[in-house]
């Protein structure tokens, strides 16, 4: 490199919840939505009935995921603050101590002792400083990114929505046959293209990442479909 130029990369925040519960929430509704429309629709009841239990899997699935999401993310944040705090405690009343034991990580990751010692009597002249470092080495989470339970919880609500309204709107416009064809349709290239997003963020191939996706959401029809059509048979 010429000079004192130098590159910095940057990273995705993949500790907090929200990124996972979006491409989580669009790829759950998707498939739970199309499998549930499919499974209906095979038992061959009124066009109202499949719209009806398309739009109450909507509505039931993205509030499930927004209140399973929010408890998770919520626990996780406050196991993350109770350790902190414990953490924080511990510095503040025995800092020798902890001293010493950030001394010790680094020896166990090669350093020399003195070089060890070094940094953690450096690291441990900032009450703030050391905390954020005890956390990062002992408990492996950044204090400032343990993930916000409001916005997860948000993210995927909204995000199954999207994905679960995609195979409804045959049924919104139309019904029977066709509108069966349309959201099977719909819903595997919807998949592939979830797939494909999901591979730029991961830097993975998009053809796999893509068939991935199409082959669980093509599983998940096939089944509910084949159980919709052995239920409806034997109703009639």
């Amino acid at each position: 490199m010429a000079g004192d130029e130098y590159m910095v990369h940057q990273h995705r925040d993949v500790q907090g919840g929200t990124a996972r519960a979006t491409v989580f929430g669009i790829s759950d509704g998707l498939v739970s939505n199309v499998a549930l429309i499919l499974g209906v629709a095979a038992a061959g009841p009124a066009e109202s009935t499949v719209l009806l239990a398309g739009v109450s899997g909507l509505l039931a699935g993205a509030a499930s995921m927004a209140a399973g999401e929010y408890v998770s993310v919520k626990a996780q944040a406050e196991l993350v603050e109770r350790e902190l705090k414990i953490e924080r405690i511990s510095i503040a009343e025995e800092p020798g101590l902890e001293r010493k034991e950030l001394a010790a990580l680094y020896v166990k990751r090669g350093i020399e002792p003195d070089a060890a010692e070094a940094m953690a009597q450096a690291v441990h002249q900032d009450p703030d400083v050391a905390l954020e470092v005890h956390a990062r080495e002992e408990l492996g989470v950044n204090p400032e990114s343990v993930g916000d339970p409001v916005a997860a919880a948000s993210s995927s609500f909204l995000a199954f929505a999207v994905g679960a309204i995609v195979p409804l709107i045959p049924w919104l416009i139309g019904g029977g046959t066709a509108a069966t064809l349309a959201s099977v349709v719909l819903g595997l290239a919807a998949a592939a293209l979830v797939g494909a997003v999901l591979a730029v963020f991961t830097e993975r191939s998009k053809l796999r990442t893509a068939a991935r996706q199409v082959l669980l959401a093509a599983a998940a029809c096939g089944l509910t479909y084949a159980i919709g059509s052995l239920l409806g048979a034997t109703v009639i």
